[in-house]
């Protein structure tokens, strides 16, 4: 069985890490290079940088900070945000990213992940779903089915999407990886939505990640356990040093799962 990743996120705004709940309350965490050479030492598997202004300010990805973060960490980066072409994805490569994260732009227009992945291959082609919970009418039986809406804009704006029915298309057209947030636990610390996960990660054939609510080593067993995740992402609990990458680790290990040692992924 492959090792599970375990995955610092870098939710950047106007070049500073940032977070917030459900992306709005943003406090500055940092600087994105100094935070990436640190998950490095520490032991991620990978780093998530996400431009999340890129999109509802309608502009391209920060390259130079995505160079000065590829420079500052020796583990596979994922960029996401502003990505809008193949162009656009070819520069962010070649500022160090090893994957590109498409979202607000690959549901606007679908064939951008069928031409990124014919480009530069469908292992570098990765589908963010940002998707929050559809509100169960009132009078709807204990066992009504659970829904789930795909948001894009940093979470802004409803797409008109299944979030189930859009992961099976993504993979379809190209995507080699699925990033799932769920909007409702995003920031919150109250555990990865692992119905949400189970839901999407039962039905394709690529990795899953699980995003959106972390407060624990305990929630990343259940993301993977219960949710059938490949990777676990966070960010808040690591920038605010509440748990280590070696913690979380630990825990996932001693619940069976396999993992890459820390010394091992840092070096």
């Amino acid at each position: 069985m492959l090792a599970r990743r375990v995955i610092p996120c870098l939710d950047v705004a106007n070049g500073r890490v940032v977070k917030g709940t459900r992306f709005v309350d943003l406090t500055d965490e940092g600087d994105p290079a100094e935070l990436a050479r640190r998950y490095a030492r520490e032991g991620a598997d990978e780093i998530v940088f996400l431009d999340i202004t890129a999109a509802p300010e309608g502009r391209g990805t920060m390259l130079e900070v995505v160079r000065r973060t590829a420079s500052m960490a020796f583990v596979p980066l994922t960029v996401g945000g502003g990505v809008r072409s193949v162009d656009e994805m070819r520069d962010v490569l070649r500022a160090g990213a090893d994957k590109v994260s498409f979202n607000t732009a690959a549901v606007a227009a679908p064939e951008l992940l069928t031409a990124c992945a014919r480009r530069f291959g469908r292992q570098a082609v990765v589908c963010a779903i940002d998707a929050r919970r559809v509100p169960q009418p009132a009078d709807a039986t204990p066992v009504a089915p659970i829904a789930w809406e795909v948001v894009t804009h940093g979470g802004r704006t409803p797409a008109g999407l299944d979030a189930v029915e859009w992961a099976l298309r993504a993979v379809e057209l190209g995507a080699g990886e699925l990033l799932v947030t769920s909007m409702d636990r995003d920031g919150t610390r109250s555990g990865f939505d692992t119905d949400l996960l189970r839901a999407i990660s039962s039905r394709v054939r690529v990795p899953v990640i699980a995003s959106g609510g972390a407060s624990g080593p305990d929630d990343f067993v259940s993301a993977v356990r219960d949710g059938g995740a490949d990777a676990v992402l966070a960010a808040s609990i690591f920038h605010r040093r509440m748990y280590s990458i070696d913690s979380v680790k630990q825990a996932m290990a001693a619940a069976g799962l396999p993992v890459r040692p820390v010394g091992e992924a840092a070096a």
